[in-house]
């Protein structure tokens, strides 16, 4: 391998730089230090030139894309990096560059996850960069995953973690504006993830809100396994579960709708007090219960339920299933009940190539609709909170009176 000069693209900050080498015989990566740098943060960049794998290897795959990913030393990335990087999420013929945005503090464990996969020998993963800078790092994002956020110190108000959480995300809703593909799928997972997908969008207005997502796939995840254990069927018999309204305990778990083997998922279950006064809290507080056995938060299952969020946008949804997504109301098909102008979790979905149609043939009853006004006027409560981080006004900020609904045990990685 001929060792040359290293030039590093659009990067400032560096000690390490990791890339193809210019100037060479032949393309090769070097890993050279820059003495010079003119900071202290360091910059690992690791790139692969797809032209110098072998034909057998990518005769078959798609044209590379651009994945960012915020809070990319967290907890939550741990895990989901090594599926994105593996193809589990995108699938075994899409290469990926992937473009993690960190902070000062969490810089030397960026270095960190990147030398971990690198040692990983992903071939469909073909660079790796690293960043504090989100303009620099959302640069041409084909997606991008907003984990990192703050998360709620002690005694803090929830009116003072949305104020702050929001401005972050407004500073990211204005990069992603800036730099971003303008077909780039956001998907926002740092809470409160519904009012923060909010307030990205509106920063962001040459994108399209159509896609801007808010994660409620785990709560998805939850009712379906709730559900299996219920009927006594495995969760692949579960079908057209769910979540209506805010990542909050305001959430509901749609048993209505819900299908087992095909069949109504009540007929099978016959048992409507549970549905409703046993399944929903125990979906929405079930983050808080696995702390208690085991102490820790649940990165791993919130990672996992990313990755099944992400695939439900580009695998072709099954005849007669649907999942859920919290998206931005506007001409929703349930607009006596869910008003336009919030970000709101409902049924979708997909022909596999990553835009979305509300499920429209959904039964609101009498309890459902209950249910979702409460989560509606939650989200509306939240919005006027932050509505001069996107250029409105009027309206009091309310929440701080109300219950705390966050949801207990919900993990967050920080930026």
């Amino acid at each position: 391998m001929q060792t040359t000069v290293f030039e590093a693209k659009a990067v400032k900050f560096g000690t390490y730089a990791c890339g193809k080498a210019h100037g060479s015989a032949a393309a090769a990566t070097v890993l050279v230090r820059a003495e010079d740098a003119d900071t202290d943060y360091s910059v690992f960049s690791l790139s692969y030139d797809i032209e110098n794998a072998s034909d057998e290897l990518t005769k078959d795959w798609k044209p590379t894309i651009n994945v960012a990913v915020s809070g990319a030393a967290g907890q939550i990335s741990n895990h989901l990096l090594f599926m994105l990087a593996s193809g589990e999420v995108y699938g075994k013929d899409q290469p990926i560059n992937l473009k993690m945005l960190g902070s000062t503090g969490s810089y030397e464990a960026l270095q960190g996850v990147a030398m971990e996969l690198e040692d990983s020998l992903y071939p469909l993963l073909r660079s790796v960069d690293i960043g504090i800078n989100a303009e620099e790092i959302f640069e041409d994002a084909d997606w991008a995953l907003l984990i990192g956020a703050k998360p709620r110190g002690p005694g803090m108000e929830r009116s003072d973690l949305l104020e702050m959480n929001g401005s972050i995300f407004s500073a990211q809703g204005k990069a992603l504006d800036k730099v971003a593909k303008k077909d780039v799928k956001v998907m926002v997972v740092g809470n409160p993830c519904n009012t923060n997908a909010l307030i990205c969008q509106k920063n962001a207005p040459s994108l399209d809100p159509k896609n801007f997502h808010a994660l409620t796939r785990l709560d998805e995840n939850r009712a379906k396994s709730q559900l299996a254990l219920k009927a006594g069927v495995f969760y692949t018999e579960v079908s057209n579960v769910a979540i209506w309204g805010n990542h909050s305990t305001t959430q509901v778990p749609d048993y209505v709708n819900a299908k087992i083997g095909g069949a109504p998922a009540v007929d099978l279950i016959d048992d409507l007090e549970w549905c409703q006064e046993t399944m929903t809290p125990l979906v929405a507080t079930r983050g808080g219960a696995l702390i208690k056995k085991w102490g820790r938060s649940s990165a791993a299952s919130t990672a996992v339920s990313i990755a099944d969020a992400i695939r439900a946008l580009v695998v072709p949804t099954a005849e007669g299933d649907c999942f859920s997504t919290a998206v931005i109301t506007d001409g929703n098909p349930y607009s006596d009940n869910i008003p336009e102008g919030i970000v709101f979790s409902m049924p979708a979905t997909s022909t596999g190539d990553g835009n979305y149609e509300i499920c429209e043939n959904f039964v609101i009853d009498e309890w459902l609709e209950k249910k979702i006004a409460a989560s509606v006027e939650e989200l509306s409560k939240e919005k006027d909170c932050v509505k001069h981080l996107f250029g409105e006004y009027g309206g009091a900020c309310d929440v701080d009176s109300s219950e705390d609904t966050s949801l207990p045990g919900d993990v967050q990685d920080e930026l």
